[in-house]
């Protein structure tokens, strides 16, 4: 299978995924019962499951951006400095925002 063929069928399993984690509670409710503590905790399940594609993204995102910024100080060595600049704030805001997704998802669980 080549990269392309990989990447979408990871996708189109973690779409299922998050149908089947959507519905299921849904599907196997029960009727009558109002003891709070019977009640499976769903909540959980999907805030860890964030969580994960929240890091995922963001590694992805800033190893990416330092990969290309690698690259192009290795092909131009005399504006590293420059180059360095460029990228600090990309991966600053790209980090900043999966810490504020990490907090909101402990929220979730917490609260």
């Amino acid at each position: 299978m080549n990269k392309t063929g990989f990447l979408r069928f990871g996708i189109i399993a973690a779409f299922l995924l998050i149908a089947l984690s959507i519905c299921g509670p849904a599907a196997f409710a029960q009727a009558g019962e109002d003891n709070a503590s019977a009640a499976p905790a769903w909540h959980l399940v999907g805030a860890a499951f964030g969580l994960g594609i929240i890091a995922l993204a963001a590694a992805l995102g800033i190893s990416k951006a330092t990969a290309a910024a690698a690259e192009s100080i290795a092909r131009q060595p005399s504006a590293a400095s420059q180059i360095t600049g460029a990228v600090n704030l990309p991966i600053f805001l790209m980090e900043g925002v999966a810490i504020l997704a990490e907090v909101f998802v402990l929220l979730i669980i917490v609260l």
